[in-house]
C-alpha cells in the first residue's frame, strides 16, 4: 500500500472508514473551518456591541476560513477518489 493512501483496507470491508480521522491531510481544512466558526461568533458579538470595524474583520476571516477549509477538504477527497480511479459523483462509499 502506498504511504500516501490513507485507506486501511486490511481491517475493514468499507471503502472509506474513518477517512476524516485517518487522513491527516484533511486536518488543516477542518482547522480552517473551526477558525471560521469561531470568527462567525466573533462577528456576531462585535456587530451586537456596535464594533463595525471588528465585525468586518472577523466576517472576512470567517468567509475566507470557510472557503479555504472547504476547498482543502474537497481537494483531499478528490485526491482519494483519484487514487481509486473514481469520480466524486459515484455513489459507492461515502
Amino acid at each position: 500500500m502506498n504511504s500516501n493512501d490513507p485507506r486501511d483496507l486490511a481491517h475493514t470491508t468499507r471503502e472509506h472508514p474513518g477517512e476524516a480521522i485517518e487522513d491527516a491531510r484533511n486536518w488543516p481544512g477542518y482547522a480552517l473551518i473551526g477558525v471560521a466558526i469561531v470568527a462567525l461568533g466573533l462577528t456576531l458579538v462585535a456587530a451586537g456591541y456596535g464594533f463595525a470595524g471588528w465585525a468586518w474583520i472577523a466576517g472576512i476571516i470567517c468567509v475566507a476560513g470557510l472557503l479555504g477549509g472547504t476547498l482543502l477538504v474537497l481537494a483531499e477527497h478528490r485526491r482519494i477518489k483519484r487514487l481509486e480511479n473514481k469520480s466524486l459523483s459515484e455513489p459507492m462509499g461515502h
